[in-house]
């Protein structure tokens, strides 16, 4: 009886104060779009950033805003920081670390690589086997799972 009477009074509370409760009561998450980017001769793109907390050496990313799609949000980031456009764009993963959510994706690089932001001080293309020091072991383990399986793929 009580749960049929909770559901009647949601049901006449206005939507837009239904969607502030359900807000108000449920954990926050930020989100970002990271991308392991190639070039041609199969190299992996990384930034050395400035913002990042252990080592400035990672994944070409950055956080999702509200109302962008996670691909125009790693497009976005990526002309930004880098001046290059993405080809052959796809989903990889979507992992949850503590209240962040990452959606990683893979692409192919058009374009010539330029540092373009404040916040990045370097970039470099890496071969898989030749990653800079300080590159977090999980983000190189990532990386050699993408590029690795890609350089093994028999021709067919």
């Amino acid at each position: 009886m009580l749960n049929k009477q909770i559901g009647f009074a949601w049901k006449i509370i206005p939507a837009w104060l239904r969607l502030k409760i359900i807000r108000a009561t449920q954990d926050k998450f930020t989100v970002s779009a990271a991308a392991i980017i190639t070039n041609g001769d199969n190299k992996v793109l990384l930034l050395n950033h400035v913002l990042r907390p252990f080592s400035g050496w990672g994944l070409p990313g950055g956080f999702v805003s509200a109302g962008e799609a996670p691909e125009e949000a790693i497009r976005r980031e990526i002309r930004e920081e880098t001046n290059l456009e993405l080809d052959d764009l796809k989903m990889f993963r979507v992992r949850t670390i503590r209240s962040h959510v990452e959606i990683l994706f893979t692409a192919k690089a058009i374009g010539e690589a330029t540092v373009m932001s404040r916040e990045i001080q370097d970039l470099g293309w890496f071969d898989v086997d030749a990653m800079p020091e300080g590159l977090s072991r999980g983000q190189a383990a990532t990386i050699k799972e993408v590029v690795g399986s890609k350089l093994h793929k028999p021709e067919r």
